[in-house]
């Protein structure tokens, strides 16, 4: 077999291949002789067929598939011979097949990238020197006491941090919000519709107006929609709102107390704080652990430069895009505008699948020459793992992870973190200060 390799670009060859005559000719032979062994023609016991006929009956199918056992065999031996580390699926183009002939083929490739690792023993990170504070507990706390927030209704003019139920319709250069902006139909017109009397709560700016109405009561409330808003198509315009104050509603927090607790099933207030002060703990070791992964890897993208494939940055780009729709169709916005926001999304996601790609090549190259490597029963407890997590029998959850090639996803996760926790373990770390928050 005779090979030849040429460079098209980075990260892209051309392989070309060529099987001699003899082997052909072999394989047409071979491949012939297990037709023949399986034929049932009229007249003939099975197996016993004339080849003629038999080739006469089954010559496409017998050209078919001396065609892809050679093509598929000589390929992964070229790749072998020379050391190909390919990505993904050949394109693969015939030049000759035919009996008494060499068989000539070409197959485009895509390969990992070649590059030198930096040194990634003793990459710098900073951790700030922190610990769970009072403010920390009592903001904690405060959490807890909001999710058992009741409302009451209360015949008085509304307060800061109070609700008001209103009814709106709203208007944007005197015409309805929805002319401008077709999907902001909520932006439009409301019946009973809570306002948390906060700054920043609806439209910034729409809530301080409702301060000190009562039940009855009709407004008018200017706002600005800022040049980021969420809608386009009202950046930097002015929206006009007619308000009709239906209810006022006050907040009723709960005590801080051992019945508060019981709720929470912990056997005292005592018991809770110590619960509360115990996940603030475990939060922020796994904040400092997470932060400076984050740095050891950013460290590690700076020390080294190399080409990328174009199929693999072009495939994660995919799975970024579909993440960020994912994402935005979850927090409830709307085709539309997700379509109409689709150049940025995909800049956005470009950009961070270039690095995902790029970490993934250096892990792995890490992970060779360290000899790090996952175990099958490691996948297996986090496959167990993530189907008590979602609640799906593991068997089902298996096979769904087969139909989409999940499991070498999980593989890949379990080596990545094995990496990282590598150079986390031989990082130079220096403890630093920790930040003052902003007032």
């Amino acid at each position: 077999m005779n090979v030849t390799v040429e460079n098209l670009a980075p990260c892209k060859k051309l392989v070309r291949v060529e099987v001699p005559a003899a082997k052909v000719d072999e394989t047409f032979k071979s491949v012939t002789r297990d037709y023949q062994r399986q034929a049932a023609l009229p007249g003939f016991r099975p197996g016993k067929a004339p080849e003629h006929l038999v080739l006469r009956k089954y010559e496409t199918e017998i050209l078919g598939e001396v065609k892809k056992n050679l093509i598929s065999e000589s390929y992964r031996q070229a790749m072998k011979d020379h050391n190909i580390d390919v990505l993904g699926y050949p394109d693969v183009e015939e030049v000759q097949f035919g009996r008494g002939q060499d068989l000539q083929f070409t197959a485009t490739v895509e390969t990992a990238p070649e590059f030198e690792l930096p040194d990634y023993k003793g990459l710098p990170a900073r951790r700030e020197a922190r610990s769970v504070t009072e403010a920390d507990m009592n903001r904690a706390l405060e959490t807890l006491r909001q999710r058992q927030t009741t409302y009451e209704t209360v015949a008085r003019p509304v307060q800061s941090g109070e609700i008001a139920v209103v009814n709106f319709t709203g208007t944007c250069e005197g015409k309805p919000v929805t002319e401008l902006a077709p999907t902001a139909k909520g932006l439009t017109e409301q019946k009973n519709f809570w306002v948390e009397l906060t700054p920043q709560s609806f439209i910034p700016g729409f809530a301080d107006q409702l301060l000190g109405a009562q039940a009855g009561d009709r407004r008018t409330v200017t706002v600005d929609f800022g040049p980021d808003f969420v809608t386009p198509q009202l950046q930097g315009k002015q929206g006009v709102y007619e308000v009709e104050v239906v209810e006022v509603k006050e907040k009723i927090l709960p005590a801080l107390d051992d019945a508060f607790a019981k709720s929470y099933g912990a056997e005292s207030f005592e018991k809770l704080c110590e619960g509360v002060r115990r996940d603030l703990e475990n939060e922020l070791t796994s904040t400092q652990h997470r932060n400076i992964r984050n740095q050891l890897i950013r460290s590690l993208l700076d020390r080294v430069h190399f080409e990328l494939p174009e199929g693999a940055v072009a495939q994660e780009t995919r799975n970024v895009v579909l993440d960020i729709v994912r994402e935005n169709q979850q927090r409830g916005i709307s085709r539309d505008l997700i379509e109409e926001q689709k150049e940025q999304i995909y800049s956005a996601a470009t950009s961070g699948a270039k690095e995902r790609v790029k970490v993934s090549f250096l892990i792995r190259k890490i992970a060779e020459k360290e000899n790090i490597k996952v175990s099958q029963d490691e996948v297996a407890n986090r496959i167990t793992s993530l189907a008590a997590m979602y609640q799906i029998p593991t068997e089902k959850f298996v096979k769904d992870l087969q139909k989409r090639n999940g499991v070498v996803e999980i593989y890949d996760q379990l080596a990545n973190e094995k990496v990282v926790a590598f150079l986390q373990e031989h990082a130079a770390i220096e403890e630093v200060p920790a930040a003052t928050p902003a007032a």
